[in-house]
């Protein structure tokens, strides 16, 4: 193994299996550099970064929130609740509750999907638009008036 110190505190270890481990003291963070091209970042506050060669990178937070951010532009948050939240390049939002509810969010509406089939949309008009499990639809304009109410 090979340590150099330098006179600002950080220092850099280059050990046999080639990973590169750098310590930046001024910001007490360590940057891993693995021979594969994988690169690992610990912070002071236990968030740990990896960013992989193919551009992909997953951020684990303090509070066990896992986020990864893909190359392509599509990113997934996984929170420690169960909630998964996904964003596609497009900016096209998905939110899966660990109750069973999915939320997806366009530029064109707001969806709520829930466990019993119940479906409740609103546009960005403002119309709101209730599909029910038992076939029940309900319609309101942008002011919250029923327009349809069909049973």
């Amino acid at each position: 193994m090979t340590t150099i110190s330098f006179f600002n505190g950080d220092i850099k270890k280059i050990m046999p299996d080639q990973r590169v481990i750098y310590y930046y003291a001024d910001a007490q963070t360590t940057h891993t550099a693995y021979p594969d091209g994988l690169e690992v970042l610990q912070f002071p506050n236990n968030q740990i970064e990896k960013h992989y060669p193919d551009g992909t990178q997953e951020i684990v937070f303090p509070d066990h929130t896992v986020k990864c951010l893909y190359s392509d532009g599509f990113k997934e948050t996984f929170f420690p609740d169960g909630t998964i939240v996904k964003v596609e390049k497009n900016g096209d939002k998905t939110v899966v509750f660990s109750n069973g509810q999915k939320e997806i969010h366009t530029v064109q509406f707001k969806r709520r999907e829930y466990p019993d089939g119940t479906v409740k949309t609103v546009y960005c008009n403002g119309r709101q638009e209730t599909k029910y499990s038992t076939g029940r639809i309900r319609i309101k304009d942008k002011e919250g008036n029923i327009i349809l109410d069909k049973k």
